[in-house]
């Protein structure tokens, strides 16, 4: 067996990949994409003031802002025309998902299949249009509120705004949708991949001047750097970790002298089986509303709304409570919406596997449910310890976002998804061959 995997793998390589057109073709077309996306982030809004927009970035990069900026991948800090990102999609998925377990029209659209996939896609849009315009709208109050920043305040720009910031939303949320359908990977976990990856050197450098201006210290930075690459390996480790659960099949007798069947097989249960998903979807709830209160709050607003961003900036406890509650919150669930375990129980009841001391049917769901419920638990425990760990010692020592456990488990967990897509495809395109060959081989015989 090793062997055999050994020279498979030996057989994957750059001549395997030369041959792989349709995959060079994905390859290709996601890299132009992710350049549109990160040339949009340098547009910047009509009728802004650069350097006043610099120097109150300065001021607020610390904060709430700083995260939304890494998220957007710097286009806040330009305030260019993708500066929501793609968060108003991730919210408006989170209430779409949500209401589909409370609304029994969502849920019957939800099992009629692909007809009403479509359905509850276009809800999804029509939300993410909703959040969009609050959100763009908070964002142009704002910057007329900070000082020198709006060249000419008042209706038209706030117009020009939520325009402008809406519908960069919305071609960001097309684009990812035409990056998963025709390109490698997860089309919107790899815009938000692209804007990390593309400002970590930005931040590298702004991290070591801080330490030849004595800000940081040599020894916080190599413990940083050792806790990164801790995170790293924790994070391979646990997206690989699987729970297998026994499956036997039974002996049939297809013939008088012959049996088949009494196979043995795996159900792979993954430990986190809802990916980068919950640190995505805690930070885009908590991005939701701070990011208003913090421009509104700026711009004159009510005394509350300061009290809601004081208390909710990040690296405060209250914001860490709530982070590691919804991390957990969305970890549960989102394992919920991705796995059923009485479809996967009657699937094996169908072609007569079971798992050895289950009774097939009901108690296979309650048991494959209970072992869900246990591994998930361990999951949401490493995720929200991969996220507040390295958060709580950015947060006490100023180290920039791009460094925190949030980002790393989003780096590495997109990373390796689109590089076994990219296998997935290379071993069809083995395959594909291997037919052809064989194919040529009748046909000269």
């Amino acid at each position: 067996m090793a062997s055999a995997a050994e020279q498979l793998a030996a057989n994957l390589n750059f001549s395997a990949f030369s041959k792989a057109g349709e995959l060079k073709k994905r390859i290709w077309f996601t890299l132009g994409a992710l350049l549109i996306y990160r040339l949009g982030t340098y547009i910047p809004l009509p009728g802004i003031n650069p350097a006043a927009l610099a120097e109150v970035f300065r001021q607020q990069s610390t904060g709430i802002i700083g995260l939304f900026n890494m998220f957007s991948g710097g286009a806040v800090g330009r305030m260019a025309i993708f500066a929501l990102a793609i968060m108003p999609y991730i919210s408006a998925s989170i209430i779409v998902q949500l209401m589909t377990s409370v609304s029994p029209h969502l849920e019957a659209l939800k099992k009629e299949g692909e007809a009403g996939r479509k359905i509850i896609n276009q809800y999804t849009r029509y939300g993410t249009v909703l959040l969009a315009t609050v959100q763009a709208y908070g964002i142009s109050v704002g910057l007329e509120g900070q000082a020198n920043v709006v060249v000419d305040p008042g209706l038209f720009f706030r117009i020009s705004t939520v325009i402008t910031l809406t519908g960069g939303t919305m071609f960001l949320m097309w684009l990812g949708e035409q990056i998963t359908a025709r390109g490698i990977g997860n089309g919107i976990s790899l815009i938000i991949f692209a804007g990390i990856v593309a400002e970590l050197p930005a931040a590298i450098a702004g991290t070591l001047e801080l330490s030849r201006q004595g800000a940081i210290s040599t020894a916080l930075i190599l413990g940083v750097v050792v806790m990164a690459i801790a995170v790293i390996a924790l994070i391979v480790y646990m997206e690989r970790a699987q729970r297998r659960l026994l499956i036997q099949y039974p002996k049939r007798q297809v013939s008088q002298n012959r049996m088949t069947g009494g196979e043995s097989s795996h159900l792979p249960l993954k430990l986190n089986t809802a990916g980068v998903i919950p640190p995505i979807f805690a930070s885009s709830l908590l991005l939701l509303p701070t990011t208003i209160a913090n421009f509104a709050a700026a711009s004159g607003g009510s005394g509350w709304l300061t009290t809601m961003t004081t208390y909710l900036a990040h690296g405060r406890p209250l914001y860490m409570v709530m982070y590691v509650g919804l991390i957990v919150f969305f970890c549960f669930f989102y394992t919920a919406i991705v796995f059923n375990p009485n479809e996967t129980a009657d699937n094996l009841k169908k072609y007569g596997g079971f798992i050895p001391g289950i009774r097939p049917g009901e108690r296979t769901a309650e048991y494959i449910d209970y072992v869900l419920t246990r591994i998930t638990v361990v999951g949401a425990a490493y995720i929200a310890a991969v996220c507040l760990i390295p958060e709580i010692l950015i947060s006490y020592a100023a180290v920039p976002f791009y460094f925190g456990g949030t980002s790393l488990l989003i780096v590495v967990s997109v990373t390796m998804d689109t590089v076994a897509q990219v296998q997935g495809h290379l071993y069809a395109a083995q395959y594909e061959g291997l037919i052809k060959k064989a194919r040529l081989k009748g046909k000269r015989r």
